[in-house]
């Protein structure tokens, strides 16, 4: 895809000047009738538009001429945004694509197109077609992607003997647009050309000293007279399932219970009042996923793991609830954490943008309530099996070029005396083209559960009073951070400060660590070869830093150098040297913890692509009282063949194993295996089979699936789930639960 190059407020907004590219204005056409979207762009309507040429290679190459000549038309009715690409290639041998699901297709070659409706360069929708028309989307924000936003939209493809084509159908209902009589938006075209290298084509140039992609496109004219109107969406629901479970699943010689078949029905409403504007409602919703999340070995570890959000309700204005330190795929300062609404009977959202200003409204009646307990040195996971009122409110003002001020308040209350209310603001400054102030201050006021049947734990928070089991106290906190980073084209720095008081609680959000007081500096460079050398990017840098507790007593310090390099063939690496590693933890101090990583991947061929990983050193082993030094590994890895068009078998393996530093008594050595099986019968429907082995658990989960999905949300399940444990002796592998499911969800649009 089209690569991007990763005081006090009212001082830093005194002589702001924001650079955007400049690029000649394209204009769609108007049609009379719609185009049938088929991917075959003989149409008297695309032979009357003057196509724009897509001339440069932006990545690894930069600027330079591309290599292979394509060309994208645009045109719209009242309804639906049409583009027409067509992609010569002197070698359509050597495509790469293959049939597969939706969004899993982004190292085939593909059909580029990302177009920010509003020309703020805050949010844009991004399109990908690839040659057997596997659509795949996004939503970008900033510089974040969320691949997990889903669209509805249309696209053919069509594979001829010196060129393929797509045509793509956007209807303006899918997407949000400006309510005006004449649009002006900001668009990037492009294709993804995976040869000798993962080469980006694009009809701009692009500046690798400005790190806003979006800015970077060509405006967009001649849209107008929209039909206008409310537009609504209705998604009903129907899901039956039998479970099957040992009565002690730590028992093998108990009975084994099957439940009776059950049968759960709800539906989802959205509705447009304006073009700007999406109310959202949800009726016992099903939130549910078809793929396990991947397993994350967490053995060593004393804090909670992140998981990304992947449920449909959640994902319209998912870039507006995270603030400018937030990322669609990590944790930072996290208050609103949608994976903390377990199992919703009722949610509703609204959100919206009116002129400058977004807004977003979320509430949701939780059946099953989970609260994280964050602290110093360990996190908890109090499951209250209690219902609660989930809402968070939120406001931004764009101030243009990317910046922004915003403010969001937090509520969970689990009775009428039990709550957490976190408020605050953020903001994300953009000064001197390729620079960023951003920052996040909250406050948070909880009152606790009285029932320390539901958490016990006498464990402090930090110097205070206040204990973390559910006795009924009542304490404020507060949460801090500030960034000030370049990112440029040959170089890049940070420097980062962070505070999270000891009470500091965002029973809404993912922080699980608090009481701390640290700052960060890092500063890298990076180098772009003549195009004929092997490597095409190559650069090092360094990362440092320490961290205290409310108590003074310095916590860690850290210095890291790390070094990667893009090759031709489509391979890559990356290193990290951990010099000094320093750490208090449960009172010990550890003077020296180094270790080392490197990462390599490779796609060398179209039927074959894999990564490695490899971490080795030294590792405080956190379980027993008192903590010991320990030395060992973290190393995996995992491979996709890709047998025919349709078939392809994708491996995983990871291993974790840590021994005494000083006896080299083994602490713990365990692996996760897992398979994943597809055969693809059509861009729509699929066969799969994942199988997946867990030593530290002993457990084995096999997960048959068959799909069919017409667009995101009509869809058609059938699967099931297997689960063994293996308790040794004769009894080996014993089934400790099934479960079988059919789920048919059907999309209603007007």
């Amino acid at each position: 895809m089209i690569k991007p190059v990763l005081a006090t407020i009212p001082l830093l907004l005194v002589g702001f000047s924001r650079l955007c590219a400049q690029h000649p204005p394209v204009t769609a056409v108007r049609l009379s009738q719609p185009i049938v979207v088929d991917g075959k762009i003989d149409d008297v309507e695309w032979s009357s538009i003057v196509p724009i040429d897509v001339k440069y290679e932006v990545d690894p190459r930069e600027n330079a001429p591309a290599s292979q000549r394509t060309t994208v038309r645009f045109a719209y009715t009242e309804d639906v945004l049409y583009v027409a690409f067509e992609c010569f290639d002197s070698s359509m041998s050597s495509l790469r694509a293959q049939l597969s699901e939706r969004d899993r297709m982004f190292e085939d070659d593909l059909a580029i197109l990302i177009v920010d409706p509003y020309g703020d360069n805050q949010r844009a929708y991004e399109f990908f077609v690839n040659p057997y028309n596997v659509q795949g989307d996004a939503l970008r924000a900033g510089e974040n992607e969320d691949p997990s936003y889903e669209l509805v939209w249309y696209s053919g493809a069509e594979q001829g003997r010196d060129s393929w084509t797509v045509e793509m159908g956007i209807p303006f209902k899918s997407i949000r647009i400006p309510d005006r009589e004449e649009q002006v938006w900001t668009v990037l075209a492009g294709r993804k050309l995976p040869r000798e290298t993962n080469a980006t084509l694009s009809a701009t140039t692009y500046d690798r000293n400005n790190p806003c992609l979006i800015c970077q496109g060509f405006p967009l004219i001649g849209i107008r007279g929209l039909k206008s109107g409310l537009s609504t969406e209705i998604l009903p629901y129907v899901l039956g399932s039998q479970q099957g479970s040992l009565r002690d699943a730590d028992d093998p010689t108990t009975p084994y219970e099957q439940g009776k078949v059950k049968g759960r029905a709800g539906v989802g409403v959205k509705v447009s009042p304006t073009p700007d504007i999406v109310v959202e409602a949800t009726v016992n919703p099903d939130f549910s996923q078809i793929e396990s999340d991947a397993a994350q070995i967490s053995v060593n570890t004393t804090f909670a793991l992140f998981f990304q959000e992947k449920r449909p309700f959640f994902l319209e204005g998912s870039d507006l609830f995270r603030s400018s330190l937030q990322g669609f795929d990590g944790p930072a300062l996290t208050v609103f954490y949608t994976r903390t609404v377990n199992d919703p009977l009722v949610a509703a959202k609204v959100s919206g943008k009116a002129g400058a200003l977004s807004f977003g409204v979320l509430s949701a009646s939780d059946r099953n309530t989970a609260l994280f307990i964050p602290g110093e040195e360990r996190s908890d996971l109090a499951g209250t099996g209690m219902k609660s009122l989930a809402n968070v409110g939120r406001i931004r003002y764009d101030l243009g070029g990317q910046s922004y001020i915003g403010g969001v308040v937090s509520h969970r209350a689990l009775t009428s005396d039990a709550h957490n209310i976190v408020g605050g603001i953020d903001w994300n400054y953009r000064f001197l083209e390729n620079h960023a102030f951003r920052g996040v201050l909250y406050y948070s006021d909880t009152r606790e559960l009285n029932d320390t049947s539901v958490f016990q734990d006498s464990r402090t928070f930090g110097p205070t009073k206040y204990t973390a089991g559910y006795d009924g106290e009542s304490y404020g906190g507060l949460a801090a951070r500030l960034d000030l980073s370049r990112s440029g084209r040959n170089s890049n720095w940070g420097i980062t400060m962070e505070d999270l008081s000891p009470t500091f609680q965002a029973q809404n959000g993912f922080i699980t660590r608090t009481n701390r007081r640290n700052w960060s500096v890092n500063y890298g460079l990076t180098f772009y070869p003549d195009e004929s050398n092997f490597v095409t990017q190559w650069g090092f840098g360094g990362f440092t830093g320490m961290q205290f507790n409310y108590g003074g007593h310095r916590k860690e310090r850290f210095v890291v150098l790390n070094g990667f390099a893009n090759m031709k063939g489509q391979m890559g690496f990356n290193v990290n040297a951990l010099l000094l590693n320093q750490e208090r933890f449960r009172g010990l101090y550890f003077p020296r913890i180094p270790r080392t990583s490197l990462n390599f991947y490779a796609n060398p061929s179209p039927f074959l692509s894999y990564d490695l990983y490899l971490e080795i050193g030294n590792f405080i082993y956190r379980r027993p009282t008192p903590p010991e030094l320990g030395y060992g590994h973290n190393a995996g890895g995992g491979f996709t063949v890709r047998f025919t068009e349709r078939a392809r078998l994708s491996l995983s393996y990871n291993r974790s194993r840590l021994s005494s530093d000083a006896t080299r008594t083994l602490y713990f050595d365990g692996n996760i295996f897992r398979a994943t099986g597809i055969y693809q019968f059509s861009a729509e429907s699929f066969l799969r089979l994942i199988t997946q082995y867990d030593s530290f658990d002993k457990a084995l989960n096999i997960y048959p699936l068959f799909s069919y999905r017409l667009n995101p949300f009509t869809v058609f399940y059938a699967g099931a789930t297997r689960d063994y444990t293996d308790f040794g002796g004769a009894t080996r592998f014993q089934t400790t639960s099934t479960q079988y499911f059919l789920k048919l969800q059907y999309l209603i649009q007007s």
